[in-house]
């Protein structure tokens, strides 16, 4: 559902013993597995609405460029604060509006304003990257008329490409623990497929559910930490 970096980042940190920006890079490997078996199991179901996914990737990786520039100018923790409100947000959309993420809908984001709201997320993701699949799942159902599952599809893929790029960063600046990453992947990636099956099977319905569940939850870490 999203909200995965704000557990596993503290973990790296304070238990591996990683540094900020080592945790950061290392988290992008468990990420990048972790996608490519969601995607890979969204696809078995014929699930992913890969125009949606080739119309918005771009403007969400020149978003992450630019926020990625841009970050220390910007103290990440004030970031944290502001869009933990906007996950809140989310979650009570999810209870009060069901009727909104449940079933398909007219796209609401026409050009230009599908371009700047994912512009605006790629930017969030460039800053601190948790939380940034909530947001991202707002974007493609509320604003692109996708049901949850196949929103939540395309929000696999979306990540799979934008951190493909960003781990390839990171591993250039030396920034990556990989079998740290390895392992935290593999219980990423068996996450993804249990979860991805159950998306299929049981529905919007019950992924609005653990939407809800898992947004609070990660608001609460990021305004309480």
């Amino acid at each position: 559902a999203g909200g995965g970096s704000v557990v596993t980042l503290p973990i790296l940190i304070e238990v591996v013993g990683l540094s900020a920006n080592v945790a950061n890079g290392t988290n992008r490997v468990a990420i990048v597995l972790q996608n490519i078996v969601a995607v890979a199991t969204f696809q078995r179901g014929r699930a992913i609405p890969w125009a949606t996914v080739l119309r918005v990737t771009p403007w969400l990786i020149v978003g992450a460029l630019a926020g990625s520039l841009t970050a220390a100018q910007v103290p990440a923790d004030a970031m944290k604060k502001v869009f933990a409100f906007v996950i809140v947000l989310v979650a009570l959309s999810a209870l009060l509006r069901p009727k909104r993420w449940l079933g398909g809908h007219e796209d609401r984001l026409k050009s230009p304003w599908r371009e700047l709201a994912f512009t605006g997320i790629g930017i969030y993701g460039g800053f601190v990257q948790a939380g940034v699949g909530f947001l991202l799942l707002a974007g493609l159902v509320l604003g692109g008329g996708l049901d949850l599952v196949r929103g939540n599809a395309a929000k696999v893929a979306v990540v799979l490409i934008y951190t493909i790029l960003a781990l390839g960063v990171f591993l250039l600046h030396g920034q990556v623990e990989l079998l740290a990453g390895l392992v935290l992947g593999i219980g990423n990636a068996t996450g993804a497929f249990i979860s991805a099956r159950l998306a299929i099977k049981r529905g919007a319905g019950w992924i609005r559910w653990v939407l809800l569940v898992a947004a609070l939850g990660a608001a609460a870490k990021m305004l309480l930490s």
